[in-house]
């Protein structure tokens, strides 16, 4: 199902009918002076934890690496120092 796009004030009056279809399985993307801001999405689309299923940070592991030059820790604290 596509899914649909609501002002935040349109959302908040139609909040019943929004949460009915998020529901049957459409989900609505709530917009704040047209930007997308939040969404209204079944509960089985979120885990317990408050983030899409399906989406796991694991798949990053080792993307970064060699971003921070050798020594990550070293250079870290080098940036920290910086601001003291």
């Amino acid at each position: 199902m596509p899914r649909k796009t609501c002002g935040a004030e349109a959302a908040r009056a139609h909040l019943p009918e929004l949460l009915e279809r998020a529901h049957r399985g459409t989900p609505t993307v709530i917009t704040r002076h047209g930007k997308p801001f939040a969404a209204v999405v079944a509960v089985s689309e979120v885990d317990t934890a408050g983030s899409r299923r399906g989406v796991s940070l694991l798949s990053l592991k080792g993307s970064g690496a060699g971003c921070w030059g050798e020594d990550s820790g070293r250079r870290v604290a080098e940036m920290r120092d910086e601001w003291a």
